[in-house]
């Protein structure tokens, strides 16, 4: 009999963390309520997201995410998470998935907590923006 073999390495999940002028923020539902009472200093329940003042408290984050099974994208270059849609448009379902949002005078401007919801953002009738953003 032949022996079988499987693949049981385990999926990791990622976040990803964007530098948001002095601060690194990220958005996650997080099912493990242990885990974001670890975290939950640095949860802004206005925002509904996570943010570190410190590269210290960043880094000792990342190491709690690393040893529960996620991965970690630092974000240097964010534009390619940047959405806008038009200040008439709908924008409840895009602006769920943002880190962050501005607003000019004919557009609303999100940065996008992950290139999935990017992904969905376009299909809500978002269009990826090109100027450069500042949040």
């Amino acid at each position: 009999m032949k022996e079988k073999n499987f693949d049981i390495t385990k999926k990791h999940k990622r976040i990803t963390v964007f530098p948001l002028g002095k601060i690194w923020a990220f958005k996650y539902f997080f099912g493990d309520k242990d885990l974001f009472r670890e975290l939950a200093d640095y949860y802004n329940r206005g925002k509904y997201r996570f943010e570190f003042k410190t590269a210290t408290e960043r880094d000792e984050a990342f190491v709690l995410l690393e040893n529960n099974g996620f991965d970690i994208d630092l974000v240097e270059d964010p534009s390619k998470y940047v959405v806008k849609l038009d200040k008439s448009s709908r924008y409840a379902p895009v602006l769920k998935n943002s880190v962050e949002y501005t607003e000019t005078s004919k557009e609303r401007i999100f940065l996008m907590k992950d290139l999935l919801s990017v992904e969905e953002a376009l299909s809500f009738g978002a269009k990826i923006y090109e100027g450069v953003a500042i949040f």
